[in-house]
């Protein structure tokens, strides 16, 4: 059975119907540009570019990279603040034709993914996957169920949201080297740890691709780090899933 995916990032929009069966894009993804300013109706264009690439008429899973309960938008902290109190399953239905939407959070969608298909498969006890990117997405299971919308990129680090600190953006934006952010990335697992007390952290994002440039310099974590599996397709797969369940 394949449902299609979608993951919205503060960068960009992409998207593929997904093959539940192996937790793998059924087709090549598709990727536009997210909009500046990233308003609802700017982001549900996009979207719907992305979802009429492939003429799609079944239901669609929708990541969203902030808190979501109930398909409603309760955070944005990197898309614009006009999407609080957005009912996006709602305005993503309507800009799709009628088509069966389910929204959740992005770091919960690619953790669902990790769990069922990826690095936390058969995992139990505590495990958390963060994405990082253009901040830092959290993913929190307990004995493989999931604890929704934690946020833990918002934690403060040395007097700063953790993501403004660690993500792949503030190594790009300050130009940082592979030694100095992984210091910066082992100050933050070492706090989310000393919170949480994990046995697994499960790497994500863009930059899971360029793991060994990374995660041997990280020391002084007990926790087991690997990278994601599923790598940057996690989110799409986990929304897929979910839309699936639905």
């Amino acid at each position: 059975m394949n449902v299609f995916g979608v993951d919205i990032g503060g960068s960009g929009i992409k998207g593929a119907p997904v093959d539940l069966e192996h937790g793998d894009l059924a087709q090549e993804r598709y990727k536009v540009l997210t909009p500046h300013p990233a308003t609802p109706e700017a982001v549900a264009d996009g979207v719907a570019e992305v979802v009429g690439q492939f003429g799609w008429s079944g239901p669609v899973g929708i990541t969203f990279p902030g808190v979501v309960t109930g398909n409603t938008i309760r955070t944005a902290a990197n898309v614009d603040k006009a999407w609080i109190g957005v009912d996006g399953a709602r305005l993503l239905t309507d800009r799709l034709g009628g088509l069966p939407v389910t929204v959740m959070n992005d770091a919960d969608a690619a953790g669902v993914a990790e769990m069922s298909f990826g690095a936390g498969r058969g995992r139990k006890g505590t495990v958390i996957l963060l994405t990082f990117g253009t901040g830092i997405g959290s993913a929190l299971f307990l004995d493989g169920r999931l604890v929704p919308n934690t946020e833990l990129g918002h934690l403060e680090l040395h007097g700063h949201d953790a993501e403004k600190r660690a993500s792949t953006k503030a190594k790009e934006d300050e130009d940082l080297t592979w030694p100095h952010w992984a210091h910066r990335v082992q100050k933050y697992l070492a706090h989310v740890e000393m919170l949480f007390s994990p046995e697994l952290f499960i790497i994500g994002g863009g930059v899971s691709r360029k793991a060994d440039k990374f995660l041997p310099l990280i020391e002084g974590i007990r926790a087991e780090m690997v990278p994601a599996e599923l790598q940057n397709n996690a989110g799409i797969v986990g929304a897929a899933m979910t839309a699936g369940r639905g």
